[in-house]
């Protein structure tokens, strides 16, 4: 029989259930959660403040504490609770909970909810929560009223197993528990205690289960690929990074060059990079597609962070696209899909590169890709450094050079990541680089950054605009609070510079105030109310200087004050530069065949 409310056994029937509840996260290896209080979620705050086998992060602010889970489980590769009170607390999770579907990042989404008798009656905090998160979630669940029945801890215990289980995979994502939990919402102090487990004595973190692709479809596949003379490998963004050696191995067999976002995990590593482009941007922007076209292209991760090689893909006509993806996945946003290969991208490379056997292209395909490659970026970062001003791109020229080996580089969405993609190079230096591009967002940039700290990744930098670093301020709060070391390039180009580069920069009249939006914010005043440290940095050498103090301790924000419009006019000329290179660098070869152009 159920309890009432106001039943002194009705707190304690909530404790037992969170208890069990979190137990069972415990067991299945969560080992954070991410806690921003409120009365109704008391049940499942002290069943995790009370125990030691996941570790309790408190927040003030439901967006960014989620955004801050984000970064902590893309930085660990597995599940991070998030817990919030009732009402429109739970609403705050929603875009964290949108990149994390669309990244794939596994998140619990624990929200308190009042008891069904209060829904839909004008009670207070109380809104319509089960299945708030719609598809973004992989699994919504709206759980029993605990009332202490005898089934009721075992039942709680396999909700956090199974819970676990859903938000990592095959497909990982977000899954969303509604616990509506009735008053008394604890009990007797005497019913309270604390549970001591050791990690040895739960299950070890779950190891994501590799997929194998369908064995027909690889065959299919293959065939395909063994006919063509210019193959071409697409490695997109990826959470937790791309295979970067099995797919490096395919590219080998197949001769294949291999343009990889920064965000694949490609770019930068001790694996052979002897076929990764860099500089791919600014080769597609320069050249009609059919120059360089392939009949072949191989998509391994998201849709690449390049506007320009997107539609340059989508440009080649009727070709071969193999999508390389997994299990329930569909990343083809331009319909261009031939032949589907669902399957762990390892497996999946791997597998391909075994039924496909030796491979010969076409006579200086690859060395006409990575030529233009080479003098693409060669003229790039030449153009970057006879600037005075201080050129946005640059700044991740500057980065890399002075990052640490195991560092990890995460950059803010518009014109940041964009910048990233152009200026990031192939090196053997191993960097961690990261960004939520899942729905590209400017929101929860810096809690995610934070979440990556927490993970325990040093050092961690974060480089992001003005209106970003505006947009997520609250969330600067857990570097103090949790002792986290972040360093924070902030490209203050007082505004959004990415609209420069779009149509509306023409519409004079209200260009400024309704796109350009200057902020006028002293941020230095911001960065040392939440305890952290501030350089304004009107020059290269302060930069670098700047740069030198990565292992300080704490918070760390260096300011870089750029102008909009000047920046627009320096990548233009920098793509300029480029352009001019590339075509130079396709002029015909004596004893080669001119490209294949139709």
């Amino acid at each position: 029989m159920a309890l009432s409310a106001e039943d002194p056994a009705t707190g304690a029937a909530n404790e037992t259930a969170a208890r069990a509840f979190v137990d069972g996260l415990a067991a299945a290896g969560v080992r954070h959660a991410c806690i921003t209080p409120g009365s109704r979620s008391t049940p499942l705050t002290l069943a995790l403040a009370r125990q030691a086998q996941i570790r309790p992060w408190v927040h003030l602010d439901e967006r960014s504490s989620a955004f801050f889970a984000l970064g902590l489980a893309r930085a660990t590769g597995q599940p991070v609770a998030v817990v919030c009170t009732s009402g429109t607390a739970a609403a705050n999770f929603h875009p964290a909970v949108v990149e994390a579907d669309l990244s794939r990042i596994p998140l619990l989404l624990c929200t308190a909810d009042r008891p069904p008798r209060l829904r839909g009656v004008g009670a207070d905090q109380t809104m319509a929560q089960a299945g708030m998160f719609g598809a973004s979630v992989r699994w919504a669940y709206d759980t029993r009223v605990p009332c202490g029945q005898p089934d009721e801890e075992r039942q709680f215990h396999a909700m956090g197993m199974r819970a676990a289980a859903a938000a990592m995979g095959p497909l990982p994502g977000p899954v969303h528990l509604n616990f509506p939990f009735e008053e008394p919402l604890m009990g007797p102090s005497r019913s309270h205690r604390v549970i001591v487990r050791s990690v040895e004595a739960a299950e070890n973190p779950r190891t994501p289960t590799e997929y194998p692709p369908n064995p027909g479809d690889v065959s299919r596949a293959a065939a395909v690929v063994a006919r063509s003379r210019r193959p071409l490998i697409v490695a997109g963004p990826e959470t937790g990074g791309l295979p970067a050696d099995a797919i490096a191995a395919l590219a080998a067999c197949l001769d294949a060059p291999i343009l990889a976002d920064p965000l694949s995990g490609l770019r930068t590593g001790t694996h052979d990079r002897a076929l990764v482009l860099d500089s791919y941007d600014a080769v597609v922007r320069a050249l009609p597609s059919a120059e360089l076209a392939p009949d072949c292209v191989i998509r391994f991760g998201g849709r690449p962070t390049s506007k320009a090689l997107n539609q340059f893909l989508a440009g080649l006509g009727d070709i071969t696209h193999i999508l390389c993806d997994l299990p329930g996945g569909w990343r083809d946003a331009d319909a261009l899909r031939t032949i589907t290969l669902h399957g762990t991208a390892e497996l999946t490379a791997r597998s391909l590169a075994g039924a496909v056997g030796s491979h010969c292209s076409e006579l200086g395909w690859p060395r006409r890709w990575l030529a233009a490659n080479a003098d693409a970026r060669a003229a790039m970062i030449a153009q970057a450094g006879q600037f005075n001003e201080l050129f946005e791109g640059r700044a991740f020229t500057e980065l890399q050079a002075a990052l640490p080996a195991g560092a990890t580089l995460m950059a803010g969405n518009s014109m940041p990541v964009r910048d990233l993609d152009s200026f990031l190079l192939s090196g053997a230096k191993t960097l961690t680089v990261v960004a939520n591009r899942g729905a590209a967002g400017i929101d929860g940039v810096t809690s995610s950054a934070l979440g990556a700290a927490g993970a325990g990744a040093a050092p961690v930098v974060l480089i992001v605009g003005d209106v970003s670093f505006y947009h997520d301020m609250n969330g600067l709060w857990a570097a103090a609070r949790h002792g986290l070391d972040l360093t924070i390039v902030l490209i203050n180009n007082n505004g959004g510079g990415i609209f420069h580069y779009l149509p509306q920069a023409a519409e004079a009249d209200v260009f400024e105030e309704w796109f350009g939006t200057p902020t006028n914010i002293d941020f230095a005043l911001a960065v040392r109310m939440y305890g952290g440290r501030y350089t304004l940095a009107r020059d290269w050498p302060t930069f670098r200087a700047a740069l030198g103090h990565l292992s300080q301790r704490g918070l760390n924000v260096i300011e870089l004050p750029t102008d909009r419009a000047r920046n627009a006019e320096m990548h233009r000329e920098a793509w300029a530069a480029a352009a001019i290179a590339v075509r130079e660098s396709l002029a015909p070869v004596p004893g080669e065949p001119a490209p294949v152009t139709s």
